[in-house]
């Protein structure tokens, strides 16, 4: 199947001007989609009939790519589950904070081929790579229900430093005339691949990186994810230290409490040691902890979470000096954990 490359906000201006449209056209219909909240070209009534007629016949009847399939809801988290292009699906997950702050976690691909052990997501295999389309009309979805914003992370299905259509949807969701959003607002989440951390240092070097860490280390690293054999540990920190020295930007080390796998003192100690040793004694590395969430199709299954264990372990990272916070639990109930996005769903299915 065919994927096309350029995002829909192109493709609808080159359709404009081969048509010998005013230029104001492409203006009124941005206006519709992002000021008016219309997601219908046959509803943009500040059109001409015979326009709207015309690119519903060219784009289809919805400015979006993505049909949402089913919602589940706890108390503040969403998950939807939407169709693409090819019978695939993937996942997206709105979260609420008290505050009335709203974050969202999309994917960048339908599955993923890395094998990660601890991953429901992975353990479906890639199904392929989404375009930008497909990666900002998640976001897009919301917004034109009337949701804010506020901050997006790369963190649902795929990796997203994998798929190059991350980069064009990076331009689409921080272009002024359409989301006009500030890179500070967005996140990249990797396990490590390292060509495209540079290209994040070059081209994006204010939108968040996290990294993937889970093991300080490298031999059992690998076996927990094997991208570790192609990007090892060491030369990944050397990338994010360089990240770090050319954009002075913190830089974010994800790692989830696998109990009885990495949760030790000597864990902690290691990571320690491992973020100490890097530029400015790691003072712009900031450690998340993630309690990991049993999933129903994981390759490997680990016990259940010991608190203890994972407040020892922050208190060690603490002790040293190392900045460091537990992330908070949300959407345990509705699988809308890390690593869980549509893995179960998949099953339920089979």
């Amino acid at each position: 199947m065919q994927l096309k490359q350029n995002n829909k906000y192109i493709r609808i201006n080159d359709f404009l001007m081969e048509h010998n449209y005013p230029n104001f056209r492409m203006k009124q219909i941005l206006n519709a989609i992002f000021k008016e909240k219309i997601d219908k070209f046959n509803e943009m009534n500040v059109l001409p009939k015979s326009l709207r007629e015309n690119l519903v016949r060219e784009f289809g009847e919805s400015i979006l790519d993505v049909t949402p399939l089913m919602e589940q809801h706890s108390e503040q988290v969403s998950k939807v589950l939407f169709g693409i292009a090819g019978d695939e699906k993937i996942e997206t997950v709105n979260m609420k904070y008290k505050a009335g702050w709203e974050s969202f976690c999309i994917s960048s691909q339908c599955g993923c081929n890395f094998g990660c052990k601890f991953c429901a997501t992975g353990d479906i295999g890639l199904k392929r790579n989404l375009t930008s389309d497909e990666i900002t009309d998640q976001i897009l979805y919301f917004y034109l229900k009337g949701h804010s914003i506020d901050s997006i992370s790369f963190m649902g299905m795929g990796e997203a430093l994998a798929n190059v259509q991350v980069f064009d949807a990076l331009k689409v969701l921080t272009n002024p005339e359409l989301f006009a959003l500030s890179p500070r607002r967005l996140s990249i989440s990797t396990i490590g691949i390292i060509p495209g951390i540079k290209k994040m240092t070059q081209n994006y070097p204010q939108v968040n990186l996290t990294f993937s860490l889970h093991s300080p280390f490298n031999e059992q690293r690998s076996k927990l994810m094997p991208i570790n054999e192609r990007y090892p540990l060491s030369d990944v920190m050397d990338t994010l230290d360089e990240h770090i020295r050319m954009t002075s930007r913190k830089v974010y080390i994800a790692y989830i409490i696998l109990p009885g796998v990495n949760d030790s003192i000597k864990h902690a100690k290691e990571v320690v040691n491992l973020l100490r040793g890097r530029y400015k004694k790691g003072n712009l590395f900031h450690v998340n902890i993630i309690r990991y969430n049993p999933t129903v199709s994981s390759p490997m299954r680990f016990e259940d979470v010991n608190e203890n264990q994972v407040v020892n372990f922050y208190k060690e990272l603490k002790s040293a000096g190392i900045n460091v916070t537990i992330r908070s639990q949300f959407g345990i109930d509705i699988d809308a954990a890390c690593g869980q996005l549509y893995g179960n769903y998949q099953k339920n299915t089979k």
